[in-house]
């Protein structure tokens, strides 16, 4: 009887291991097909372009910078605000606001009001500048110091992510410096938007290849 007891104890325990061991397997396969489903559906980023520049660089010349927007290089002494604008800001300023973490959207001046609207909506309350740029090489276009993605539109799944990545990132030359208390682009320390030629200052030279006063809106901070 005691034998036959003891047996009737291994069984037990060895159908306890079994069940547990189907468990472990289930949750371990759910977890995986999780992260793999989650991997597949993350949006890819590897178009991202990336630039090197020396940060520090002041001047209170108009720069002909060689990207389109530009991505960093010599700017402005004074930042610009964060915040939303619905006209061209100066380049030489927001490139700035880069400096100090900020992450500016641009899109193309015909873009739909409805696209626009939805890109007010996706631009963070501090250290981003949305603002209208004349002759982007897409219909939007993020930039981030050092970093740049050319966008399909408003709806690209790419911009959340991007700003995410960038806006503070570690690509930051001056991360939390302020990105209020600068210019709107309209007042004296705005740089004068004038067409480029010859004596305009050049930006400083990138590892790889790349204007206009702004009036804030009410929300720009």
């Amino acid at each position: 009887m005691r034998r036959e007891q003891q047996k009737k104890d291994r069984r037990r325990v060895l159908a306890i291991w079994g069940a547990a061991a189907v468990v472990i397997a289930i949750i371990v396969g759910a977890v995986t097909f999780a992260v793999l489903h989650s991997n597949a559906n993350k949006p890819d980023l590897s178009a991202v372009k990336s630039f090197e520049y020396a940060s520090g660089a002041h001047t209170q010349a108009p720069v002909k910078y060689k990207e389109n927007p530009p991505v960093g290089g010599e700017h402005n002494p004074v930042w610009l605000n964060c915040g939303v604008y619905d006209t061209p800001v100066p380049n030489e300023n927001a490139v700035h606001s880069l400096e100090h973490g900020a992450v500016w959207i641009t899109y193309k001046p015909d873009l739909p009001k409805a696209d626009v609207d939805k890109l007010k909506d996706l631009t963070p309350d501090t250290y981003a500048v949305l603002s209208p740029y004349e002759g982007l090489p897409a219909p939007v276009v993020v930039s981030a110091w050092g970093k740049q993605l050319l966008l399909t539109g408003a709806d690209d799944p790419r911009l959340e992510p991007f700003i995410k990545e960038y806006r503070q990132g570690p690509q930051t030359p001056e991360p939390g410096a302020l990105c209020t208390g600068g210019t709107d682009g309209t007042d004296a320390n705005a740089t004068p938007q004038v067409p480029m030629d010859g004596t305009a200052s050049p930006s400083a030279t990138p590892s790889t290849p790349a204007s206009p006063s702004a009036t804030p809106s009410p929300s720009a901070s």
